[in-house]
């Protein structure tokens, strides 16, 4: 069953107008079925089989004599010597658009080599996974909670009969034994996991990376480096403060948000919605979900808007979108009737910003249905995340 992705007609309005797109995103968001539906004329090389891999190094010619444009070339990272080629290649024909689409699930090794050689040549996209919105247009019966726990990885929608445990379980040994092995040349893959379930169990809170470190029996350095993995590999996001308030006391410590929420879950040990609902993570883990759906929508939309949150001594705001000095703010309740108490701390942010600047307050909860919490504040449900034109 193909799942229609938001990002549909803006991948294809890029592939119209640039030679080169690079589709980056974790493992199993659906890179290659996306760009397999979407550009069913053009060839395929998949550069996950080793002697692919190895031609498109050490011979880019004869590789690309053998798969000519338009062709997609998947996992293009293990091949970053192509890149070199690909730019001669490109600048020849530097008029014909969506020549070399291109996937990827390894910045750390992909990018450097792409900057360098396709340098205002390629135009660079994110695929998330899938929104909630995308997941129940599949699956209309699907509830927020249950697409908290499953998450947001396309083919636990596709097929729904798969067990979510058993995938997530393999997801995550595939990325320490495939990624991890040759990103960073982990030895100790049972540390690094360890390190990765207590990242989960701290996802939606203020990053304390000396804590971090000590509770998962590490170095403060090898924390640095392991979080830098996490977060180009596209396993988590450092959320930053917003800081433009110079009158403020402001957090000046980033939050840490694991990307997808049912992953967390799963590292956090939470594998049902009963065990969401009777334990004392439903708090964080909604607030990952909600922080992931605007992060998607921005993404599948191209929104450009700045993405923070707000904290100083006596204000926060979970949330705070800005662009050309338009604010949005948001929180993320669970709970599925909010009072006007709740709306107190947007309130008391929109208060410290320009007058006029605020167009929205949201409280993201688990309502049926928009509502005004107080007449400046809206409880709404996850699903309005992406049917709000607030965030083209």
């Amino acid at each position: 069953m193909w799942i229609e992705r938001h990002i549909e007609p803006l991948l294809l309005q890029r592939a119209a107008t640039r030679p080169v797109i690079v589709l980056t995103g974790a493992r199993q968001t659906g890179k290659t079925s996306l760009m397999r539906h979407l550009f069913p004329e053009h060839g395929f090389v998949s550069l996950d089989l080793p002697s692919e891999a190895e031609q498109a190094e050490q011979d880019p010619a004869a590789f690309l004599a053998r798969h000519p444009p338009p062709v997609i070339v998947d996992e293009v990272q293990y091949a970053p010597g192509l890149f070199r080629h690909l730019k001669i290649v490109v600048d020849a024909e530097r008029a014909r658009p969506g020549a070399f689409l291109l996937t990827g699930s390894q910045p750390l090794t992909l990018m450097p080599a792409m900057m360098e050689s396709l340098a205002g040549r390629a135009e660079v996209m994110e695929l998330e996974g899938l929104s909630f919105a995308e997941a129940r247009a599949a699956r209309p019966r699907l509830t927020v909670q249950d697409f908290l726990v499953r998450g947001g990885f396309p083919e636990l929608h596709a097929n729904p009969a798969i067990d979510a445990r058993g995938f997530l379980q393999s997801y995550v040994v595939t990325y320490l034994e495939r990624d991890l092995r040759q990103l960073l040349q982990v030895t100790s893959l049972r540390s690094f996991e360890r390190f990765l379930r207590t990242a989960a169990l701290r996802s939606a809170q203020l990053l304390n990376q000396a804590d971090l470190a000590r509770d998962a029996g590490i170095s403060g350095a090898t924390a640095t480096a392991w979080l830098a993995t996490l977060t180009a590999s596209h396993q988590l996001t450092l959320l930053e403060p917003w800081f433009a308030n110079q009158n403020v006391a402001m957090a000046k410590r980033p939050k840490l948000f694991l990307r997808d929420a049912g992953l967390a879950a799963f590292l956090c040990g939470v594998h049902s919605v009963e065990a969401l609902r009777d334990g004392p993570l439903a708090g964080p883990l909604w607030e990952t979900l909600v922080c992931a759906e605007l992060r998607r929508v921005q993404a599948g939309r191209l929104g450009n808007w700045q993405f923070n949150f707000w904290r100083d001594r006596s204000r926060e705001a979970d949330f705070l979108l800005h662009r050309g000095g338009n604010f949005h703010l948001a929180d993320a309740k669970w709970t599925e009737n909010p009072r006007p108490r709740d709306a107190t701390g947007l309130r008391k942010v929109a208060a410290m910003l320009p007058p006029g600047s605020v167009a929205t307050m949201t409280l993201f909860c688990r309502a049926n249905h928009a509502w005004p919490v107080t007449p400046d504040v809206t409880a709404a449900p996850l699903g309005d995340v992406a049917d709000s034109p607030h965030w083209a």
